[in-house]
């Protein structure tokens, strides 16, 4: 397989969608790595397995519709893999395997099916003190947009997943990119009140647009930045409440049609009438409970 991702919306030719069979039971609060299942845990609306299928079987039935190559990891009994974004990722011709938290990694022997197709020097493994996820890294032809935590505090949270040595590493691979690291707020307990991954309050669409909380960010400056890059013009606001709800996460099918939840009215409107986009609208409330949505749901490989 010859991979190709340039930018988050050219035309999508092969992904990697997440699997749902055989989750196992709702975690503890003490097992849960992110704010937004901690949340769903304590409030006792985990999502139940049946609900995510279903789920996840309407999202394949968009890519499919559009002639997308879907391939799925293998099941592991009794663990969520519902989130291929953060096993691993593509820049350009290159997959970075991630080094994910200790709660998931087996995850990633069930993709191995999958690394196989790929050519082994394709393939750069980082070293076990590099931490990233794939959710913090966002391919924008000539930028990488890189979400991190520089906090003294890092250690300490669950939900920081990518550190400044995987963003110097990364330099060294794509000294040609401009890599912008983006600073997020993080915390482990109130989804209001920190981001998981950098795609949970900026996400680009269309061929100059994106989607963007102001609130994630640590310091005003780098939403700011986001702004300039992409004009005042071209950027929807989401709120605080969306931003719960997970508006950003959105995926891209290709620079016209973008897959949504079907419960973001405000945005999927303004993204037709006003942007003239395609908007494939899926139920994706239950497997939101997990503190993820359509983007890190997927592992895009391909695309034009």
């Amino acid at each position: 397989m010859k991979l190709n991702i340039p930018n988050e919306t050219a035309r999508l030719k092969s992904v990697v969608l997440g699997q749902p069979l055989s989750m196992g039971g709702t975690p503890t609060l003490e097992e849960s790595y992110d704010a937004k299942s901690y949340h769903s845990i304590s409030k006792g609306i985990y999502p139940k397995e049946s609900d995510i299928v279903l789920e996840m079987q309407s999202f394949e039935q968009v890519l499919l519709k559009h002639n997308v190559e879907v391939l799925r990891p293998d099941v592991i009994e009794d663990y969520n893999q519902v989130f291929a974004r953060d096993v691993a990722f593509v820049i350009d011709d290159k997959m970075i395997i991630s080094n994910v938290i200790a709660d998931r990694a087996d995850e990633q022997d069930a993709y191995r099916n999958i690394f196989e197709k790929v050519k082994w020097r394709d393939i750069i493994n980082l070293p076990e003190t590099a931490h990233i996820e794939g959710g913090d890294v966002i391919v924008w032809d000539d930028f990488l947009f890189i979400g991190t935590c520089f906090s003294q505090d890092y250690r300490n949270y669950k939900t920081a997943r990518t550190n400044e040595y995987a963003i110097e590493i990364l330099k060294e691979y794509f000294p040609k990119k401009r890599i912008i690291d983006l600073e997020l707020k993080k915390n482990d307990t109130i989804p209001y009140e920190g981001i998981l991954h950098l795609d949970c309050t900026f996400n680009p669409v269309g061929k100059d647009k994106c989607i963007i909380y102001k609130g994630g960010f640590v310091d005003e400056s780098d939403y700011r930045l986001l702004i300039d890059i992409f004009g005042e013009e071209n950027c929807f606001h989401v709120t605080d409440q969306e931003m719960f709800e997970m508006f950003p996460n959105v995926f891209s099918i290709s620079p016209e049609v973008v897959v949504s939840d079907k419960t973001f009215t405000r945005m999927n409107n303004f993204l037709r009438e006003e942007w003239g986009m395609v908007v494939e609208e899926v139920p994706y409330r239950e497997i939101s409970k997990m503190g993820g949505l359509l983007r890190c749901s997927t592992m895009p490989l391909v695309r034009e």
